[in-house]
């Protein structure tokens, strides 16, 4: 038994381990936060309208919320895998963990949890991200790593994706995750304005604009699928292999890009097949009718009288007769 029972002194202890992103916490809040007021405003919105306003609201934030917590999230491609392999180096005492990779569009979280969490006298529950977005050094945060003496899994793994790795994927998926990254900051883009168009109201473009939203976040899966399909070096761990598969944030988007499309085709047949449904989701019927209404009864003028209408049909040569005689 050593001085500090079994540790070695020049390694930290464990990182606090927060359980999710704060990026995208903090933009769930704001669109919940705008959703709850939305709600609270909808009793004031008179006629049938009211409910295709409030789908319309729904739909237009949920888009938002995706389009922009994907941009964060470190779930678009995940594996986990259990085993048995050493702690940390120059040590030969093996832990039962499992270590888990999460690959986003910023960069790597590599997890790591004990089982159970209390093994050779530490709390094993390590979550590292290693960053590979423009302003961030990949292969300057693996260092850092090795001076702070992570633990062997996690190192193992996060080696993979150096520069200097012989698998080669680091160009790959840093490439591939900048593309999907603008793509989806384009689809946001184009949101907005098919949200602007759609109040104004210019039903078709905005039509159009939906489906250019849907094709942008279609093709930052494809982007990100060209760097999931490369050759990749295998993560073994004894007999045990780790192996990723696509996330949640992935089939988010790819849901979230087919309602889209769905949404905008739906807007242009409607448009050219039946454009007055289209306009009652809208709510562009309603106020049309009432104003019209409300001008026939308001503002057109009275009707003449029976004897006005008698003196207006009588004849110019009896009129010119009755003010000869008159004179």
């Amino acid at each position: 038994m050593t001085l500090w029972n079994g540790s070695f002194p020049f390694y930290p202890r464990a990182n606090a381990c927060f359980p999710f992103d704060t990026t995208w916490a903090a933009i769930i809040s704001v669109f919940l936060s705008m959703l709850t007021t939305f709600i609270i405003i909808l009793p004031g919105i008179r006629g049938r309208g009211r409910l295709f306003w409030f789908l319309r609201v729904v739909m237009g934030l949920f888009v938002a919320a995706v389009v922009l917590t994907v941009q964060f999230t470190r779930d678009w491609e995940t594996g986990w895998v259990r085993a048995n392999t050493p702690y940390k180096s120059f040590s030969r005492a093996l832990v039962n963990v499992e270590i888990g990779l999460h690959i986003g569009l910023a960069g790597v979280n590599i997890t790591l949890v004990g089982n159970p969490v209390n093994q050779v006298n530490e709390t094993i529950n390590y979550n590292e991200h290693f960053a590979w977005s423009f302003d961030a050094d990949y292969d300057h945060s693996y260092s850092e790593g090795l001076e702070k003496g992570l633990p062997s899994p996690i190192l193992y793994v996060a080696e993979k994706f150096t520069m200097q790795s012989p698998c080669g994927v680091h160009r790959q998926y840093r490439i591939s995750s900048h593309y999907a990254s603008l793509t989806l900051w384009m689809a946001f883009c184009t949101w907005l304005i098919s949200i602007l168009l759609f109040s104004m109201p210019i039903l078709l473009y905005g039509g159009y604009m939906l489906l250019l939203t849907a094709t942008l976040m279609l093709f930052s899966l494809l982007f990100f699928f060209t760097a999931r399909s490369a050759l990749k070096c295998p993560i073994q761990f004894g007999p045990a292999s780790l192996k990723t598969d696509y996330g949640g944030s992935f089939w988010l988007t790819l849901a979230t890009g087919l309602l889209c499309l769905l949404l905008g085709l739906g807007v242009i047949i409607l448009n050219s097949v039946q454009p007055e449904k289209l306009k009652l989701v809208f709510n562009l019927d309603e106020g049309k009718g009432e104003d019209e209404e409300g001008w026939d009864t308001s503002y057109l003028p009275a009707e003449p009288s029976s004897s006005a209408q008698d003196v207006l049909m009588v004849p110019l040569g009896e009129l010119c007769e009755v003010t000869d005689t008159q004179l």
